[in-house]
């Protein structure tokens, strides 16, 4: 809920014209949800990660050590969250009044300090729509 109020206020009050979805590589929550073992009740946030780490296993056996997937996996995660956000009545709304809002997904890296766009943007429902194949 504060996530979503925190982006109703952006997108309507504000009129913010890009959101930014960032992620970062090494991420804690992106390996505790390729653990068999219980969290309590962060499984229910990790739930959805361990559905990507599903739906994509073919392309991330491809990667050939665990750190390389594991980083794959939080780079799919923030494309996910993308499409996540684009598909909130928030953003669907303003889509559909024709205000002008991108959704960016990016990651960082913190070994370096770099961000890394993941070319996962959406300004639009077709452009969403294009993301979903991705």
């Amino acid at each position: 809920m504060n996530c979503l109020s925190a982006l109703q206020y952006a997108v309507e009050i504000l009129k913010v014209k890009h959101v930014i979805v960032c992620g970062h590589y090494g991420c804690g929550g992106v390996k505790a949800a390729l653990e068999s073992q219980p969290h309590g009740l962060i499984d229910n946030w990790l739930r959805n990660i361990r559905d990507i780490h599903q739906r994509r296993a073919s392309e991330l056996l491809q990667f050939s050590n665990a750190e390389e997937r594991i980083d794959r996996l939080c780079e799919l995660n923030v494309i996910e969250q993308v499409k996540n956000v684009g598909n909130t009545t928030i953003i669907q709304e303003a889509w559909q009044a024709g205000q002008m809002v991108t959704i960016h997904g990016w990651i960082y890296a913190i070994s370096n300090g770099l961000l890394k766009d993941l070319d996962a943007c959406a300004s639009s429902i077709d452009e969403l729509t294009r993301l979903e194949n991705l």
